[in-house]
């Protein structure tokens, strides 16, 4: 059973930090004050607001903001401002002692995907959410509503259309996954993907169709699809084809190569690189229920 951090109240601390690309600072003065508006306090750490080629400051500046507000037991929860890129150079460099005396929500996707993988192999659930762009464009999209009420402990219900591609079925499962290329990055490191008995949740952006099909070749041939209990597939944004067509769409590439496992499959869960980007928690157990109606995606709680 993986670590649920306590849920925030009235006053809890949130630690705003820039772990991966640098951002435009409204954006997180916007999120800021967003957050302290919901009863919060929200703290900008001292290099969140760097900028270093295209990163959130240099690995140092990152590291010494994430690992202090990792350490801190006075912070319930830790905000990433963005993704890009630039986890992937510290994620090895980080010490989790004190964050498992201490457990907090850590919030965001995309370039996040790599702490969400890391807590996973330590035990600790995670917020796969929005973050301060979402915010400042719009602090009252559901998207960003129920991330503030998933953190107070208040979990949403999602209905989903149906769609042609999908695999009926129902399962319960622990919910793993995230942006579906730094799942690949991480193939064959300490905080590869352990994939056996659990519900995958895959999202991903600006990608080359024929990638696409690599990353789905190499899960599978690792074994990460095979023993899975369920699949959620969400958005694919602004995927890219050569001049020569590949000849499939995202959805129609994945379900390829998930073709002969016989579990539960959802493709169209509106979460990932879209304005409506809907949390999900990362390491609990949800049920996930697809049938010829709609799909079902609500925590086991």
């Amino acid at each position: 059973m993986n670590q649920k951090p306590e849920f925030l109240k009235q006053g809890s601390k949130i630690a705003i930090i820039s772990p991966s690309g640098s951002i435009n600072n409204d954006f997180i003065f916007s999120a800021k004050k967003y957050l302290d508006s919901m009863g919060f306090d929200a703290v900008v750490y001292p290099n969140a607001l760097n900028k270093y080629f295209q990163f959130g400051g240099t690995d140092d500046e990152r590291l010494e903001d994430l690992q202090n507000s990792l350490d801190d037991p006075s912070v319930s929860a830790i905000f990433c401002s963005r993704g890009g890129y630039g986890l992937i150079r510290i994620i090895d460099k980080l010490d989790f002692t004190e964050f498992i005396r201490h457990p907090k929500w850590i919030i965001g996707f995309s370039d996040i995907t790599n702490l969400h993988l890391a807590l996973n192999r330590i035990g600790v659930m995670s917020v796969h959410g929005q973050m301060a762009k979402a915010i400042h464009d719009n602090k009252k999209s559901d998207s960003v509503e129920n991330l503030v009420e998933l953190l107070v402990g208040k979990f949403p219900v999602y209905k989903c259309e149906p769609n042609s591609l999908n695999k009926k079925g129902n399962a319960e499962a622990e919910l793993i996954g995230g942006n579906l290329s730094i799942i690949y990055s991480l193939q064959g490191t300490d905080f590869e993907l352990d994939s056996d008995g659990k519900i995958l949740f895959m999202e991903d952006l600006n990608e080359y169709l024929y990638h696409l099909d690599r990353i789905m070749i190499n899960l599978k041939l690792s074994g990460k699809l095979k023993n899975l209990k369920g699949l959620i597939a969400g958005a694919f944004t602004d995927m890219k084809d050569n001049n020569n067509p590949f000849g499939k769409d995202a959805y129609e590439i994945i379900k390829e190569h998930i073709s002969e496992y016989d579990y539960p499959v959802c493709f169209g869960f509106p979460s990932g690189h879209i304005q409506e980007n809907m949390p999900l928690v990362m390491g609990m157990r949800y049920n996930l229920v697809v049938n010829d109606e709609n799909t079902v995606i609500f925590p086991s709680v």
